[in-house]
């Protein structure tokens, strides 16, 4: 699978919060979020590993106890079944690889 470079696509998932998933493979899945300062991703868990980079902005990530300062070009790398929350706290965008592949978030289903 191959994905060219365009803005369009992404879909609002949470108030302040798109996705877009770049491309896909048996096992993993890429994607891009766009986030508004303000924006809050409440905390929740899934079976899904979620390997993140900050290419843009700044937010406060928890993950289970702990509580990071993200800047532009810090990564992280989120357990299956822990959970997790993040405040935005300047325009942000995120890479994040989800491993196994999150149905919900396959193109045709992201809605």
């Amino acid at each position: 699978m191959f994905y060219k470079a365009d803005q369009n696509g992404f879909k609002e998932v949470l108030p302040g919060i798109k996705l877009k998933t770049l491309v896909y493979g048996e096992k993993t899945l890429f994607t891009e979020f766009r986030m508004d300062a303000g924006a809050v991703l409440p905390k929740h868990a899934h079976l899904h590993e979620q390997t993140g980079y900050l290419t843009e902005g700044k937010i406060r990530l928890t993950i289970g106890k702990q509580v990071f300062e993200v800047n532009k070009g810090d990564s992280w790398c989120i357990p299956g079944n822990t959970s997790h929350s993040a405040e935005i706290l300047k325009e942000s965008v995120a890479v994040e690889v989800f491993s196994p592949v999150r149905d919900e978030y396959l193109p045709q289903k992201v809605k």
